[in-house]
């Protein structure tokens, strides 16, 4: 699993890095241990229902997300191809999750860098809601701490998306989007 970030204290609490954030409530859930790691990625190694699962923090900056990817598949040749990349999506409301099997980056400079490197959109993804703004001041909105009026509602969001993981590692992708392609804060169906 690779959540998508910047690296620094500066950007720990940005809306760019919702992807981090996600796992890092993961890393607490489940008690996880640091792993493997280069200069290009942190590797946390955790069990989840008696499954080993690999969390990965890009330590390139966002655009150059895929450097890291291609550094962990080459230390890690008998990955089983499952992967899910969790990210940020401008184009959702601050409480939304989506699920995706595969499709575009959607403009996405992180997405791109996976996609570079993988050779394919085919690849699972959580987007994470952080809210709309103007193209013009996009840049500024995701390298910036929500404002207190969403700061709730987005570590709300980060939880839940932290659940939604479970269900896809559980019950996979179809399970996943018919239960968590939804506003976070309305609840989820309980199975």
């Amino acid at each position: 699993m690779l959540g998508l970030g910047n690296p620094g204290e500066r950007y720990a609490r940005t809306r760019h890095n919702a992807g981090w954030q996600v796992l890092e409530e993961l890393r607490q859930r489940w008690h996880a241990l640091p792993g493997d790691g280069t200069g290009r990625y942190c590797e946390w190694r955790a069990e989840h229902r008696g499954r080993t699962v690999a969390l990965v923090e890009p330590l390139t900056f966002m655009n150059l997300s895929g450097e890291a990817l291609a550094d962990w598949l080459g230390r890690n040749p008998g990955h089983d191809g499952a992967l899910l990349v969790v990210v940020d999506d401008v184009y959702l409301p601050v409480g939304t999750l989506r699920f995706r099997a595969r499709g575009s980056s959607g403009g996405h400079r992180g997405l791109d860098s996976i996609e570079q490197v993988l050779g394919t959109r085919d690849y699972e993804r959580l987007r994470v809601g952080v809210g709309a703004v103007e193209a013009s001041g996009l840049r500024e909105h995701v390298l910036a701490e929500p404002e207190a009026s969403d700061a709730g509602l987005l570590m709300d969001t980060i939880r839940v998306a932290a659940d939604a993981v479970e269900c896809w590692l559980d019950e996979g992708i179809l399970a996943a989007m018919n239960r968590f392609n939804r506003r976070a804060d309305k609840e989820a169906e309980q199975p």
